[in-house]
């Protein structure tokens, strides 16, 4: 009679330890930040339902080329991060500053664009007073600005930290500000259509 079942080895299993990425403060001042812009995109909605016509000419005077672009470079800068996060974790530590470099490099691409944009706007004489669109416009790219300075701020101590960065060491750090950052591309994700495209 064969043993064969008695005496193989049980089947591998793949018990991957998950967990939350980053500390929990992060992911609760995250989540705070979000109710926080869903109620002001609630508000611009609810606001634009009573006013087509304005805020769809409004629209229109908006540089959609230069949102295109930065909503590239946001895409592209949580791809590095996402990646530096990837070396840090097999034990590459040495391509982590590389990449938080490139990512820092879109973060700050992106606030220069977004200063010419405004520069754009004050030049043809928009400001946050001209009518509700541009008031909410002003609002929430001006808040979501605030965090992407921010989060250059971060990824900048990202980019040195992982200078002396070693395998095996803790990626705690790394990911909370990896996190911050994705927070901060997912912002513009939801803002870039309801501003520039929603007709």
């Amino acid at each position: 009679m064969s043993t064969d079942s008695a005496t193989s080895s049980p089947p591998l299993t793949n018990k991957i330890k998950r967990h939350l990425p980053g500390v929990e403060g992060v992911w609760a001042f995250i989540f705070a930040d979000m109710v926080v812009f869903a109620v002001m995109f609630g508000s611009f909605m609810y606001d634009r339902s009573q006013n087509l016509a304005l805020f769809e000419k409004s629209r229109q005077a908006l540089n959609l080329d230069l949102g295109g672009i930065n909503t590239l470079l946001l895409l592209t800068s949580s791809m590095l991060v996402v990646l530096a996060l990837n070396a840090l974790k097999l034990a590459k530590p040495r391509l982590a500053p590389i990449f938080f470099a490139l990512a820092l490099t879109c973060g700050l691409t992106f606030i220069v664009l977004k200063a010419i944009e405004y520069n754009q706007k004050f030049d043809a004489g928009i400001s946050i007073l001209s009518n509700d669109f541009f008031m909410y416009y002003f609002v929430m790219t001006g808040m979501h600005l605030g965090h992407v300075v921010v989060g250059n701020a971060i990824l900048a101590v990202l980019l040195y930290k992982s200078r002396s960065a070693k395998a095996g060491d803790s990626i705690t750090a790394y990911e909370s500000g990896a996190t911050y950052w994705h927070m901060v591309d997912l912002l513009w994700i939801c803002l870039f259509p309801l501003l520039y495209l929603v007709r």
